[in-house]
């Protein structure tokens, strides 16, 4: 019995393990405690339940637990009891008592199975030795009775507390998968719900794009018709009660749009109800508008005549900027129009005449240099005939009527502001003509551009241009026939031929400026003015060929006696002198001048006069003609000195002419 006992036992734990077999080319065997043999009590493809105490050993690790989970592992509990087969336990307890437990044979290693007919059609893999290479080789593979090493019971408690663990963590997460199921499949359902609720806002979508599509080509059609017909009340609130700013007036101009529409549209008033009644509001509104266009501008104009007032400012803010107003009143009501026209004339011919009649008076208080008949050429000081100047009279301040000197800066300074009334009044300095005469004038032409361009922009296209010249000749008529008082009242009694070139020039640059500014209505008052210039000038010239011609004629037909002509000097003249410097002068102001102007005429009558005094002059030498000829060669030589640094096509012939003289009495110099 106790033979039959230890037959049925596995071996002990504290047992050696068995030795390592030899590497078998046979194909991986699932690791069955039943052999190495798949036996034909097994079904194919069936993996039994592995059990908790051949998983794995005590020293595996986590990693290795779950490894060997994954393998296909059998259980010796559930070996097949079939006949016993193996050794005599007789000799094996022999064996165990002789003490060779080492080469005792390892009884868990042996078959409990039988081989069948199955097990021969398997395929052996000897890789690339052959049977008797595998026979010879050194590998081994050790081997357990069922793959794994055995356990105690300690470590089969470890692993089942571990396995425990696993399975309420796995229990967990199918607890947390449950959840996320859940939440899936509420989240499906919004899907589908949001996914309806889309379709039904595309259809809605689709529906009312053709609807809007359907009101835009009906809008499209209608619009016109409607707008035609209609008026906003905002527009009829504004014209009536808002004040008068950029919005008034873009309201204005929708309601002479539809007034005019309305008024093209009188074939179709019988057969438009909208137009019928239209018209009404369309009347009330432009009468509406015509009176607060009315009050408006007479409410400028009365501004323009408070004292101190800067009529431009007025102009550019309040009456340019509504421009539209007057075009508007004098298609609706031209009358009324022509009344605020002319309420406005009055109002700046008034202003006009009163600010440059105040600018008169100051410019009048200005101290000038009084050039008389006395300051020509041939009014000469016999007891000083030797001297550069010479005066017989002493008549205010100095002055010098034959020298340019730095009057010319006028024509050439880039200060294009007339001075004002109160430094005019204050100026204690005395002047020549021109400063009055260009003040005044630069004044006048200022304020003709501002007003005849305020015109022309807020006039047009209500009037047309010759009329709002007709209105501006009205506005200044008194102004340009102050300003043409002024200067007659400046040169009429003037022998200043150096201040009245001067003027000529200035009143020729002032007709260029506005030429180039496009103002033709001043073209009248700048010929007006050059009328009353030019004659003075060739008066004064005249003057000077006469005083020269007086001159020459008082010389006396006879040589002196011959003690006086030793004292006579070939020095310069004083009056050649005087006429260098004139000359000199007019040729300085006339470098762009052409051949047909009156001083050419002048100048060449003056030149002949000054070369026949000269001539007779020397005759006073009597017989040494050497001492004649030296005098004419030091006075042309004077005159071409002075004249030599002008330019210009009259000053080259002019020194071309005395340069010929020069030569000609050359010799005797």
């Amino acid at each position: 019995m106790w033979l039959d006992r230890l037959a049925g036992q596995s071996p002990s734990p504290a047992a050696s393990q068995p030795p390592s077999r030899a590497y078998s080319p046979a194909p991986a065997r699932s690791s069955s405690g039943l052999g190495p043999y798949i036996t034909s009590q097994q079904r194919p493809g069936f993996t039994p339940r592995s059990s908790s105490l051949s998983l794995a050993s005590a020293d595996s690790s986590a990693s290795s637990l779950l490894v060997s989970s994954r393998r296909a592992t059998g259980s010796n509990l559930k070996q097949t009891t079939t006949a016993y087969a193996g050794p005599d336990p007789v000799d094996i307890l022999a064996a165990l008592l002789g003490g060779s437990s080492t080469s005792a044979p390892d009884l868990s290693q042996r078959p409990t199975t039988s081989i069948t007919s199955e097990d021969l059609n398997d395929v052996f893999d000897f890789g690339e030795l052959s049977l008797s290479s595998l026979a010879l080789s050194d590998e081994s593979q050790s081997t357990s009775i069922d793959g794994t090493t055995l356990q105690s019971a300690e470590e089969h408690e470890h692993s089942k507390a571990r396995f425990e663990e696993l399975h309420q963590s796995i229990q967990a997460c199918d607890e947390i998968l449950a959840s996320v199921e859940i939440n899936l499949a509420s989240f499906r359902n919004d899907l589908a719900t949001v996914s309806a609720d889309i379709e039904t806002l595309q259809a809605r979508s689709a529906t009312l794009n053709v609807r809007l599509e359907n009101r835009k080509a009906v809008e499209k059609g209608l619009a016109p018709a409607v707008e035609e017909i209609s008026v906003s009340p905002v527009v009829v609130a504004k014209i009536a009660d808002g004040h008068v700013d950029e919005a008034w007036v873009k309201a204005l101009n929708e309601i002479d749009k539809k007034d005019t529409a309305y008024k093209k549209g009188g074939s179709d008033l019988e057969r438009n109800k909208g137009l019928q009644d239209l018209g009404p509001l369309l009347e009330k509104l432009v009468q509406k508008a015509i009176e607060r266009i009315r009050d408006f501008l007479v409410a400028q104009i009365k501004a323009l005549r408070s004292p101190h007032i800067n009529a431009q400012i007025i102009q550019q803010q309040n009456f340019l900027k509504f421009k539209e107003l007057f075009s508007f009143l004098h298609k609706h009501h031209p009358a009324l129009a022509e009344e605020i026209c002319l309420a406005y004339m009055n109002t700046m011919r008034w202003y006009y005449a009163n600010q440059f009649t105040r600018y008169e008076n100051a410019l009048k208080k200005i101290k000038l240099h009084v050039l008389d008949k006395l300051d020509v050429l041939g009014n000469e000081d016999t007891s000083r005939r030797g001297a550069a100047l010479s005066s017989s009279r002493i008549a205010g301040p100095p002055h010098d009527a034959f020298n340019l000197g730095r009057r010319v800066d006028i024509l050439r300074t880039s200060n294009q502001a007339a001075i004002s009334s109160y430094l005019a009044e204050e100026d204690q300095s005395t002047h020549y003509l021109e400063t009055p005469f260009r003040n005044f004038n630069l004044a006048l032409i200022d304020n003709v551009t501002a007003e005849y361009t305020f015109l022309a922009s807020f006039f047009s296209p209500a009037l047309s241009y010759s009329t709002i010249s007709r209105h501006f000749a009205y506005i200044f008529d008194p102004t340009l026939q102050l300003g043409q008082a002024l200067t007659k009242s400046i040169v009429s009694e003037t022998y200043d031929a150096i201040g009245l070139l001067l003027s000529i020039r200035l009143n020729q640059h002032f007709q260029f400026e506005l030429q180039r500014r496009k103002i033709p209505a001043a073209d009248g008052y700048i010929n007006g003015t050059a009328m009353l210039l030019w004659p003075r000038l060739q008066f004064v010239m005249n003057a000077h060929c006469e005083s020269v011609r007086a001159l020459t004629t008082a010389l006396p037909t006879r040589p002196p006696p011959k003690a006086e002509q030793a004292k006579l000097s070939t020095a310069p003249h004083v009056v050649t002198q005087r006429f260098g410097q004139l000359l000199h002068g007019i040729l300085s102001m006339s470098t762009e001048a052409g051949d047909d102007e009156p001083v050419v005429t002048s100048l060449r009558r003056l030149r002949s006069e000054m070369e026949a005094f000269l001539t007779k002059y020397s005759t006073a030498f009597g017989t040494d003609k050497r001492k004649r000829e030296r005098f004419l060669y030091t006075n042309y030589s004077l005159v071409l000195t002075i004249i030599s640094d002008v330019g210009g096509k009259l000053a080259t012939e002019e020194q071309e002419h005395f340069e010929g003289l020069k030569t000609a009495f050359q010799e005797a110099a």
